[in-house]
This record gives C-alpha cells, structure tokens and sequence, in this order.
C-alpha cells in the first residue's frame, strides 16, 4: 500500500476542481488549517489566495499556471485512471479530519462519484460540504448533539440496516438500499440523536449550521 503523501495531527481542506466560494474556504480553513489540492482545485486555491500544501492527481486539469507556481515537490502524480482525483487525494492523506470542498453541484456524475468515495474511504473522517448542507459516511455508531427540528437525511450506498434515538422517524426494521428503502428527509426531535447501523455504507446529510456537531462526533466515534 502506497504510503500518506499528506500526513498531520491537524485538519485538512481537500480542494477540488468544482466551484465553491472564499468563504467556504475560510469556513473550512477555520476548521481543517492545512490546504490541499486534488488537481484542478489547485487554481482555485490559488486564485483565492491559497497555495496548497499538496496538490495529488493525475494532473490533466490543473492548469500551466498553477503548476508553474507551485513547488514541484509539492506536486504528487497518480497516475492511475480507474479512480478520480478525489479518492486518489482522500486515500493518501492522513489526518484526523478533512473538509472537502468543489466535490459536489458541479456535475451530476462528480457529485455521485464523491459520495462513492466517501463510502469507499469511510475510514477518512471526511465531510463534503455543498451549498446548503454536507455529507458525510456515519460510522457504526453516531451521536450527534442537534437541535428538534434540524433536517437529517440518510442515504444508503449499501444494504444498511440500524436503529435510532432523537428522530421523528425511527429507522429501526428498515431495509435500507440504494435501490429500495431511503432516509431522506427525517427531522431531529431530541438534542442527542444517537445512530448505529450493522455496517458501512450510509451517508448523514445534515445542513451547513451543524457541521461543527458532525466534527465533534466524528473525533469522538469509534
């Protein structure tokens, strides 16, 4: 196995070529310190301001300018092409927690592709943050301090089953699959909301003003 190329006790903003705006970037950098591009999101980093600290992919979109401005060193070609620059970059980072942006609203396909990889790469404490709300693998077992009222959503990229406390909807007896039973809309009607599912395989989707309740419960899950 290939080892880390970005290694470090903080948290790191994961770049990529989709569109997101500098507060987003400030929002994640105030979360996830170290800045890093898969490809292309090099030019938004720098365009914002930002050289990243890492740039890893297989380098077809990042762009002459950037990589001209870039230290070479800190460029990291995958050559590969089975897998997309975003599980190329999120398996080879090592870090108690990235923030993900220009993952998600660009292209229908992308989009898929990264919930895919955020299912494929679960033991990455990732969450990828789109316009109006984030994503991100629940682990076994998820507690999560809400507010009654917020939406949660879950969808399975598996066959998942699980229970659950602090939802109006209880998802214990359900059958969840991509292709069958879905979570999408619930609501939280308790301030602890605990989840644990009998395997990997499901995204929480929570909105923007609760991604500090999915860090903290993200460093505290086993």
């Amino acid at each position: 196995m290939k080892l880390p190329i970005v290694q470090s006790t903080h948290g790191v903003t994961l770049a990529g070529g989709g569109p997101f705006p500098a507060r987003d970037l400030a929002l994640a950098l105030r979360r996830a310190p170290v800045p890093v591009a898969a490809d292309g999101g090099a030019d938004r980093l720098l365009q914002l301001g930002v050289t990243p600290q890492a740039v890893i992919g297989d380098m077809d979109s990042i762009s002459a300018t950037a990589r001209a401005a870039i230290p070479v060193a800190h460029q990291h070609l995958v050559a590969e092409q089975v897998t997309t620059d975003f599980d190329k970059a999120l398996r080879l980072i090592e870090a108690p927690l990235v923030i993900a942006l220009g993952f998600a609203g660009a292209r229908l396909d992308h989009g898929l592709a990264a919930f895919a990889t955020l299912i494929a790469r679960a033991e990455r404490r990732c969450l990828l943050i789109g316009p109006k709300d984030f994503a991100f693998a629940a682990p076994r077992r998820l507690e999560l301090d809400l507010m009654p009222g917020d939406p949660l959503s879950l969808f399975p990229m598996a066959s998942v089953t699980g229970t659950s406390t602090g939802l109006e909807w209880p998802i214990s007896g359900i059958d969840f699959a991509p292709d069958g039973m879905i979570g999408t809309s619930n609501r939280v009607v308790e301030r602890r909301v605990v989840l644990e599912f009998d395997r990997r395989g499901m995204l929480v989707i929570l909105p923007r003003r609760r991604l500090d309740a999915a860090i903290r419960a993200l460093r505290a899950a086993p």
